[in-house]
Formats: C-alpha cells, sequence, structure tokens
C-alpha cells in the first residue's frame, strides 16, 4: 500500500509538496523525500509528531535518541515504520525541520493507494518555495528576546501595570527588612 502525504506550511501560503511512499516504509525515508523536495540539508535534528485532529501533538518519532529519562516510549524514525503509526486517511502529522525554533511543516496523509507498493519515495507535486530552511539570525535574536521576557515575566507572576504592587508577596517575605543592616 502507498501513502499520498500533503505538506504545508504557516509561513509561505502558496507552499505546497505532495509525496508518495510505501506504507511499509520508515519515517527516516519520509523525512529524506521531505528534505529533499525542499532542498534543505540532512545534517540536522528533526522530529515527527502525530497530532490531533486540532494539530495538538501526541507521540514523537525522533532522528535519533536523545536520551531521553522518561517513562514515555522512544519512537526513532530509522527503525519506525509508516504504518506503525499511520492508520488512516486524514491523519495528521507536523515535521519539525528547525528544532531550536520548532520550525514546521503541517503535514496530512491525504490518501492510501491500495494494491501498489514503491521501493524509493517520490515528490509527486511540488509548488511554490520552500520557506528558508533555517531562520536569519536576526529574526532568532528578536525571538529569543520576546521569549525570555515572557518567561520573566510569568515567572515572577509581575502585574505589568503596578509592578510595584506588594499583593504578590507574603507579609512574612516583607518583615524582617527594616530590622536588617545593609550597611556593610
Amino acid at each position: 500500500m502507498v501513502y499520498k502525504f500533503k505538506l504545508v506550511s504557516d509561513e509561505v501560503s502558496n507552499f505546497s509538496r505532495e509525496i508518495e511512499i510505501d506504507s511499509t516504509a520508515s519515517f527516516l525515508q519520509l523525512r529524506n523525500a521531505i528534505l529533499d523536495s525542499v532542498g534543505y540539508s540532512k545534517n540536522e535534528i528533526n522530529s515527527f509528531f502525530l497530532c490531533d485532529d486540532q494539530w495538538n501533538r501526541k507521540e514523537e518519532i525522533t532522528y535519533i535518541d536523545m536520551g531521553s529519562s522518561s517513562d514515555q516510549d522512544v519512537w526513532v524514525m530509522e527503525d519506525t515504520p509508516l504504518n506503525e503509526f499511520i492508520e488512516e486517511e486524514g491523519q495528521k502529522l507536523t515535521f519539525v525541520f528547525e528544532y531550536l525554533t520548532e520550525r514546521s511543516f503541517f503535514m496530512e496523509m491525504k490518501q492510501e493507494i491500495p494494491g501498489r507498493n514503491l521501493s524509493e519515495p517520490i515528490c509527486t507535486m511540488k509548488r511554490g518555495t520552500p520557506p528558508p530552511e533555517h531562520t536569519p539570525m536576526d529574526d532568532f535574536e528578536k525571538q529569543v528576546e520576546a521569549a525570555t521576557a515572557k518567561t520573566q515575566i510569568d515567572d515572577f507572576d509581575l502585574d505589568i501595570d503596578n509592578p510595584y504592587d506588594e499583593a504578590g508577596f507574603n507579609d512574612d517575605e516583607l518583615t524582617g527588612f527594616d530590622e536588617m543592616d545593609f550597611s556593610n
């Protein structure tokens, strides 16, 4: 059986690709077909995420085992056949091609083609120019600064409109400062 996947990007509106691949092929073969279709390097770490109908990420299939110490199963692309996770038309996935910024392609398995086999995946449709493979450094630095500022605000639970409001402190946190000697 052959699966037909459609890929789109939230960064480039006229971009899409369709890839046909054998259902017994590995996620690594799908990864490589995607990267070949957009002209990206195969030297980066990537991941697939199986998603629900609202694009919420569920299972992750990684390029390499990062030595996770969690109790969750680790699925590695090279060892995981597509038909182990892709069960029906309409299955949604994301393919994270830039791990640090989590830039992704949104994918959907559009069609199962029974009675057909493929020895190698093929890109059957190319439309538009893919987004740049890497985030320009200026954009990346802005994203990091914005994320850092938001994290600092969230961590301290500050009231932006009144940052000196004492409501965020316990009384016992405020006592004792009057008696302390800061002269040294």
